[in-house]
């Protein structure tokens, strides 16, 4: 049996030295959990503690679900990869792009590349992250539901930061991406994820959208405010979730770390779920953790963001492609990905290790905790 007590004093640590309220942490080897360990509090100025049943917004995190449900609609037939966004989505078919001139200058012109389905799953189409864009902030103004195939036409009115293909860029391209699933398959997205993801894993506490039942055990909500060194108490929302009939692919699956560890263990696992269901064939994971990023000042800017030193970046994940350079003790392969309130989900299928973290602190020190978590884990399990 393996001994997780070092890792088990670490995690005792974060609750004074980083001052995380709360966390649950999960580690499986071969789909057989090996260490399981929660502790602070869900709520803490009611002094709740941690149960190890709390739900957590996952933000970013929804965006390794998001990439599986979008290569199955792949597998099914739906689309292919280098297929035009626009083909399925019409208004990015005469999309601009800004222009940046030597004097300074910035101008419009029309797109030389259009965008590829593989271009939104690699986080290449040159979209950004400013979701208040005019046409945005029209659109819930409008209709406060925001149904995500309105959204993406607002997403699609800003114009491109750089040509398809030619850079990296975190973005809503995930979020894209849901609106294509969901046309290519003509089902609502949230509704195809739970057919072809949730409901043949057995995920039964994963969802899009907060309702009246869950509520309550959603895990009270902190960010971290570096000017006084403690967490704050915030509201229990998501703001990535614009709207009820808005379905976040960039960021809106709220969830129990044992129900993700059902998706994270079958990616791990080449496809298959501890319960046997296939949710993706093994050479569509592989896929996922390819790198993508070819261009070298692509692999470059991608490298600039935390705890990616040895990494390229797949199919809305990192994939570790390297060693020796400040990194962790992962196998070479190793993926994953994180949310914007401390989420972590790490797949190695060379060693079969899943290993799971949840808090639920905004601007948090992640880029400490998650590499720390995963050396522990390595050296132990060999």
């Amino acid at each position: 049996m393996y001994t997780f007590s070092d890792l088990k004093n670490y995690l005792d640590t974060i609750l004074v030295r980083e001052k995380v309220p709360g966390f649950d942490c999960k580690v499986l080897h071969y789909g057989k959990e090996v260490f399981r360990y929660y502790a602070g509090y869900s709520d803490k100025e009611n002094k709740t503690p941690m149960n190890g049943k709390e739900m957590f917004f996952l933000y970013s995190a929804s965006k390794v679900i998001t990439c599986a449900a979008a290569l199955h609609a792949m597998e099914e037939g739906h689309f292919l990869l280098g297929h035009p966004v626009w083909w399925y989505l019409g208004e990015f078919a005469n999309c601009k792009v800004r222009k940046k001139h030597a004097d300074g200058t910035e101008t419009l012109e029309p797109i030389k590349n259009h965008i590829k389905i593989c271009d939104l799953f690699s986080m290449t189409a040159g979209l950004n992250y400013d979701n208040a864009t005019p046409a945005m902030m029209e659109l819930m103004a409008k209709n406060p539901k925001c149904p995500t195939r309105d959204m993406v036409r607002a997403i699609a009115d800003r114009p491109l930061d750089f040509e398809a293909g030619t850079m990296w860029q975190y973005s809503l391209c995930h979020d894209v991406l849901a609106g294509v699933v969901e046309v290519a398959t003509g089902e609502r997205f949230a509704d195809y994820v739970k057919r072809v993801i949730f409901d043949p894993l057995g995920m039964k506490d994963s969802y899009y959208h907060v309702t009246p039942e869950i509520e309550g055990r959603i895990c009270a909500q902190y960010r971290f405010n570096h000017e006084k060194g403690i967490p704050e108490r915030v509201e229990k929302t998501n703001g990535y979730i614009f709207g009820e009939e808005y379905d976040s692919g960039g960021a809106g699956v709220i969830s129990t770390i044992d129900d993700y560890a059902k998706f994270a263990s079958a990616m791990t696992n080449y496809g298959v779920g501890e319960n046997g269901a296939r949710i993706l064939s093994k050479a569509s994971v592989n896929l996922m953790r390819t790198n993508t990023l070819e261009n070298p000042n692509a692999l470059a800017e991608f490298r600039t963001w935390m705890n990616n030193a040895e990494y390229g970046y797949g199919y809305g994940v990192r994939t570790k492609i390297g060693v020796g350079r400040g990194g962790n003790l992962c196998s070479m392969g190793e993926f994953g990905w994180d949310g914007a309130a401390g989420f972590l989900a790490s797949m190695d299928p060379e060693k079969g290790i899943t290993i799971l973290y949840a808090q639920h602190l905004l601007n948090p020190h992640h880029e400490v905790i998650h590499p720390k978590i995963k050396n522990f884990v390595n050296q132990i399990i060999e």
